[in-house]
């Protein structure tokens, strides 16, 4: 199979990442098999799928024409097998369960051609353990998209132990096909990239803010108006090579012993867990969440990610060289 091959996408799971993974797709071009076990689920995906495409129309980046379009190629499947059938390329997006996600995809290899390739969006499993219940563990390899998926360019593609470099080559270039940014994960590491930088920072962070340093408002501050506004246009180690290694190996001589590195969860994350406060769901959690407050939050920062990303990545959609 080449790349031109690939002419229909299967999207496994509707729900959080799933709508927005079989947008991605139908916006390219291509058509979708979109499948979810909840019929509800399912049935919601093309008003969130319209939903989403608001802040795009509002900035000029797309037209009603294109939700239209989008819409049109996206199918409503609502048995695995069907949207095993036709698809050249298999993306799961279910919940974060090892079991749960090695069972469907020992049922997703009962109705897949043999050549079919298959992904998952997983954030943080194994990419090797899953695989190991397949037959065809050569073509199974990891595609996590980051929320929202249909805003965020990134997508980690990364080689479980028994991943084909011509699948894993296949698939990276998919994504550069439909304008994502992906990056190759060599080795199948718990967390993959991304979730290791970001929880290492959100360690210090709850860190922070248990010990008394400052609030939370305060500790998302100094990230929002300091050192993150220069994320979208300079990553760490070019920050390093910037500063000079000499001056990050003497800071680092010195700060290192002072940081956060505690092997188990924060005493604060599980305190507010047990009171119930889990974060929007509950609507409260380090902050308040009143709905109204959620709903503005994330229209704000959709619009915002636009318009970084329309300066940042420029009309071609590419990453800037």
């Amino acid at each position: 199979m080449v790349l031109e091959d690939i002419r229909r996408i299967g999207v496994v799971g509707a729900g959080l990442m799933g709508h927005g993974i079989a947008q991605i797709f139908a916006s390219a071009g291509y058509a979708v098999d979109l499948y979810d076990v909840n019929p509800a689920t399912l049935e919601a995906a093309p008003n969130r799928i319209t939903e989403n495409f608001s802040p795009f129309i509002e900035l000029g980046l797309a037209t009603s024409e294109d939700l239209a379009r989008c819409l049109s190629r996206v199918n409503l499947c609502h048995t695995l097998a069907e949207v095993c059938g036709g698809t050249q390329v298999i993306i799961e997006a279910i919940l974060e369960d090892l079991a749960l996600k090695r069972a469907t995809f020992v049922e997703i290899e009962r109705y897949a051609a043999a050549q079919t390739l298959l992904t998952s969006n997983t954030s943080a499993i194994s990419i090797t353990q899953i695989s190991e219940v397949l037959s065809g563990k050569g073509r199974f390899m990891g595609t996590h998209f980051w929320n929202p998926p249909q805003v965020i360019p990134n997508v980690e593609v990364t080689k479980g132990r028994y991943t084909e470099d011509g699948a894993f080559d296949m698939v990276y270039a998919l994504m550069q096909k439909v304008g994502k940014v992906p990056v190759r994960v060599l080795k199948d590491v718990p967390g993959f990239l991304g979730n290791r930088l970001q929880h290492a920072m959100w360690r210090e962070a709850i860190s922070l803010c248990e010990n008394g340093i400052a609030s939370a408002e305060d500790i998302d501050k100094v990230v929002k108006y300091g050192f993150g506004l220069r994320m979208p246009f300079i990553g760490p180690l070019e920050t390093a090579d910037l500063a000079g290694l000499k001056l990050t190996e003497d800071i680092h001589q010195y700060l290192f012993p002072y940081l956060e590195n505690a092997q188990t969860v924060s005493p604060l994350v599980s305190k507010l867990v047990a009171e119930g406060a889990t974060g929007v769901k509950s609507g409260k959690g380090f902050y308040e969440w009143p709905p109204e407050r959620v709903k503005h939050l994330i229209q704000k920062r959709d619009t915002v990610l636009l318009s970084i990303l329309r300066y940042v990545l420029g009309s071609t959609g590419s990453e800037p060289k």
